[in-house]
């Protein structure tokens, strides 16, 4: 049963985004889009599943100033997990070959989002820089699973820079999202999914720092998540 949810869940995915692709080509590039989409997809997504997810630290997230917001990535199954928490006018960081993915790829290009290809680490900094001007001169924020890769139960992996560089640049804080450790199990005879708690951390403030900061930023933050994701898991 639990499987059956899980396919059932994912071809939500395609369906959704294939009916999206219509608005987005209507309105092409509005961060709004995401918005839209992102919610039509993660609250559904639970349902299917049978996942309950508290939510702890909403007040955290800004929606009246752009942000840069990091949260770790375990499993694709993050879509419906994070997907309704973007606040306005938000953009996500993905890899490249989601331009593949049929019509979830289409809209996410067309939702102006940033595809970085990571095996090429210069340019993948290079882009991430270059989202400074998105979020000053745009006022939008950026969403970013800064471990670069799917953590897959093994904790809370090493950050790549890129996002650390965009908040800097920009002078925007710094928003943390935490989900706790989960993997596929079900509970109960209708296969549902195990709760999976998220808390969303007080911002750090980037204003006045600069890029010889950022080791200790990048300390700071990884740090911050994973005394949170520690004591969820416990």
């Amino acid at each position: 049963m639990g499987r059956l949810r899980t396919v059932l869940a994912w071809l939500l995915v395609p369906l959704v985004s294939m009916v999206a692709l219509i608005g987005y080509l209507l309105r092409p590039f509005n961060p709004e889009n995401n918005r839209i989409l992102a919610r039509s997809l993660a609250k559904p997504g639970r349902f299917i599943l049978g996942m309950e997810r508290p939510l702890q630290g909403a007040e955290n997230m800004p929606h009246n100033r752009p942000c840069v917001i990091i949260a770790n990535h375990q499993h694709n199954d993050d879509l419906f997990v994070f997907g309704d928490l973007l606040p306005p006018r938000t953009v996500t960081v993905g890899k490249s070959a989601l331009a593949w993915v049929p019509f979830f790829g289409q809209v996410f290009w067309l939702g102006g989002n940033v595809m970085i290809d990571r095996s090429r680490s210069h340019k993948a900094i290079a882009v991430m820089q270059q989202t400074s001007d998105a979020i000053t001169k745009d006022h939008k924020s950026v969403w970013v699973f800064p471990e670069g890769t799917r953590g897959r139960g093994r904790g809370l992996q090493s950050f790549k820079k890129g996002a650390f560089y965009s908040a800097i640049a920009s002078g925007a804080p710094i928003v943390m999202v935490c989900a706790s450790p989960y993997g596929h199990e079900t509970t109960g005879p209708w296969g549902r999914r195990k709760p999976v708690t998220v808390q969303i951390l007080p911002a750090v403030e980037t204003e006045g720092m600069t890029n010889g900061d950022i080791p200790d930023l990048i300390a700071k933050c990884h740090g911050q998540m994973h005394e949170a994701i520690e004591a969820m898991a416990t």
